[in-house]
C-alpha cells in the first residue's frame, strides 16, 4: 500500500504529467510531420526529378528466394524476400528529422525566450530608497509614506 502511494505522489507531480502530455503530442506532431513529408513535400519533388516516388527509391543487393527482379516496387521486392537498400525511406525519414529538429529548435528558441523576459522583469529594483530619510520605498510611488517628501 505504501509502494501504491509513493508511486502516486510521483505520477501526480507536475514534471511526469507534463513529460506525458509532452510524449503524446509530441507523436501526434510525428505523424503529422510523416504525412507532411510522405503527402505533401516530396511527391513534387519527385516530380520535378522525373516522376520519383521516393518511397519507392531502393536498390536490390541480393534477389529474392521467391521471385526474381526487377521488382516495380518496394512492396513487391520484400514479398519476394529480396534485400534491399532503401535509398526513398531514408530520405523521406532525414526530411521528417530535419523538419521536427527545426520545429524543436523554434519551440525551445521561443521558451529561451520567454524565460529571459520574465528573468529581466524580475531583476528590475522592485524598491528605491528616499533620498530624505533614506527608507525604502516601492519604485512606483511618487511620495515617501514615512516623511512625505515628494520622490522623483
Amino acid at each position: 500500500m505504501k509502494l501504491f502511494e509513493e508511486f502516486k505522489t510521483f505520477a501526480m507531480r507536475g514534471n511526469v504529467v507534463d513529460l506525458a502530455v509532452g510524449v503524446v503530442v509530441g507523436g501526434a506532431f510525428g505523424t503529422i510531420v510523416k504525412s507532411l513529408v510522405d503527402d505533401v513535400i516530396m511527391p513534387p519533388i519527385g516530380l520535378l526529378i522525373g516522376n520519383v516516388d521516393f518511397t519507392n527509391l531502393f536498390f536490390v543487393l541480393k534477389q529474392g528466394t521467391k521471385q526474381a527482379g526487377p521488382y516495380v516496387s518496394l512492396a513487391a521486392a520484400k514479398q519476394a524476400g529480396a534485400v534491399t537498400l532503401n535509398i526513398g525511406l531514408f530520405v523521406n525519414a532525414m526530411v521528417s528529422f530535419t523538419i521536427v529538429a527545426f520545429a524543436i529548435f523554434l519551440l525551445l528558441k521561443l521558451i529561451n525566450r520567454l524565460k529571459r523576459e520574465e528573468a529581466s522583469q524580475q531583476a528590475l529594483p522592485q524598491t528605491k530608497t528616499c533620498d530624505f530619510c533614506k527608507s525604502e520605498v516601492h519604485v512606483e510611488a511618487s511620495r515617501c509614506p514615512h516623511c512625505t517628501s515628494q520622490l522623483g
